[in-house]
């Protein structure tokens, strides 16, 4: 594990690696080079993963708290001992800097820590009866089986944030990667059997064809649960087609989230808020803030003191040390950036700052006076460009923030607790920053309002979405 250049590149299926008829290529965004051949899972070895995830489900459901939890703290221990392989990993395989990449293997193990500990603490209730011989006892149960897809943007923790609560629950999971990033998931495979992980508790199935491997899991009924991570479209017909088995759904979808400054606020923190909001992971995150909206007396200042924190930044090549902005993760993604920002300047945006791309690698780029009919405020960006457009009263802001059917992420910068508090209450957002660019956390509830999803990540909350609850009642002599 400390060779970063030698990768799990088999399916881990039913507690062994397995080789595959197909494989697929793994390259580096930034180079073009072959990183692996991948095991290209298929309906199979979907069905397999079924078998063998409602075979281990009873046995790990009985399974006492505590086993559970030394199990996940013995992973928690792998994994940061692995952290700079799983940091290298996922630099070469999506092109996250390498110093982003060592915070979220931290942040992916905090996830793992955290449910350790939340293992421990699924209580029942006793309720009261209106009889006298009868006791009401209300405890929860496992939902079962669990079919989870994740994205390429963040490889490890959206691959924890999932499987370590459903695993705290008593709930087998079966993982299909992003296929841009399926080397850290399986990474992190590795690290759960070398830590004493039960076999076919986590399984992971890399795919180039998500429709034809999801498609057992979304149709059998043992399989109970499906937790996606992506885009608000595929979410949508994930949705649909759980629907014919009932099954328990979370769903974590677009963003496109608006970025408040108001006249108060304190400048200086607030840009370098915007850097962090808008160019962690090059802007491709489904928190990212997506436009910008600022009150119209300090417009010019902050333009200035954001224009000069986003020259500075690095564009480069994501191991090297110094680098803050990696490359796009492939040509899709590098395409519609490109139509957005053309989208806008011939909607008469102004550039503020920028340049032409190469590869795909795309400047830090920022747009002033950007049309409000533009694609770049109606669309989730997903990477590296920061439109601007003021206002001049709080109800434009409350207007402007109100905009499209997303409801993931808000950030606000204000001096005024008053104005933030009812902002808060009046805007459809799951997770409002208020003078903070980076709000998760794996103790609080990740989840969006509107079109953004459904259910939550985190905390209590991400561990109730694997757990059912089931009500005794129970008659005394």
């Amino acid at each position: 594990m400390d060779n970063p250049s030698s990768f799990p590149s088999e399916a881990f299926l039913a507690g062994s690696w397995v080789k595959t008829a197909r494989t697929f290529s793994v390259r580096s965004p930034a180079t073009g080079s072959l990183l692996a051949e991948v095991a290209d899972c298929g309906a199979a070895e979907a069905r397999i993963a079924i078998e063998s995830a409602a075979e281990i489900f009873p046995q790990w459901k009985s399974a006492t708290a505590y086993v559970r939890s030394n199990l996940l703290r013995q992973w928690h221990g792998s994994i940061l001992r692995a952290a700079e392989t799983l940091a290298q990993t996922m630099a070469q395989e999506m092109g996250k800097p390498i110093a982003e990449a060592r915070r979220e293997v931290l942040y992916a193990a905090s996830f793992v820590e955290w449910y350790a500990e939340e293992a421990k603490r699924i209580y029942g209730e006793t309720v009261p009866s209106q009889h006298p011989q009868k006791r009401i006892l209300v405890r929860s149960q496992p939902v079962g089986p669990v079919y989870g897809i994740t994205p390429w943007n963040f490889p490890a923790a959206m691959v924890t944030r999932k499987v370590a609560p459903a695993l705290a629950a008593g709930c087998p999971f079966v993982l299909k990667p992003a296929e841009e990033s399926p080397l850290t998931a399986l990474l992190l495979a590795k690290l759960w059997e070398e830590s004493g992980g039960w076999p076919a508790l986590f399984q992971v199935l890399p795919s180039s064809d998500p429709e034809s491997l999801s498609a057992p899991f979304l149709a059998d009924s043992r399989v109970r649960k499906l937790t996606f991570t992506g885009s608000t479209p595929v979410g949508k017909r994930l949705y649909k087609r759980s629907a014919s088995t009932l099954k328990r759904v979370s769903l974590e979808l677009g963003g496109g989230a608006p970025f408040l400054v108001f006249s108060d606020a304190d400048l200086e923190k607030a840009a370098d808020g915007a850097i962090t909001a808008k160019f962690r992971n090059g802007g491709q995150s489904c928190v990212a803030a997506n436009a910008f909206y600022l009150q119209k007396e300090i417009a010019r200042e902050f333009t200035r003191l954001f224009a000069e924190r986003v020259a500075s930044l690095r564009l480069g090549d994501p191991l090297d040390e110094r680098t803050q902005v990696g490359p796009l993760v492939n040509v899709q993604g590098l395409g519609k950036v490109r139509e957005l920002v053309q989208d806008a300047l011939a909607r008469g945006a102004k550039t503020v700052l920028g340049g032409p791309s190469r590869e795909l690698f795309f400047p830090p780029t920022i747009l002033a006076e950007v049309a409000s009919h533009s694609r770049l405020l109606e669309e989730e960006i997903f990477g590296p460009v920061a439109p601007l457009r003021t206002f001049e009263t709080e109800e434009e802001a409350l207007a402007a923030a109100r905009r499209g059917r997303a409801g993931l992420a808000a950030y606000l910068w204000t001096r005024d607790l008053e104005r933030a508090l009812r902002f808060a209450e009046e805007i459809p957002y799951g997770i409002i920053g208020i003078n903070d660019p980076l709000p998760s956390t794996a103790q609080a509830p990740f989840g969006g309002f509107r079109e953004s999803g459904i259910g939550r990540e985190g905390g209590k909350w991400g561990l109730a979405e694997y757990l059912e609850p089931q009500y005794l009642s129970l008659g005394l002599d």
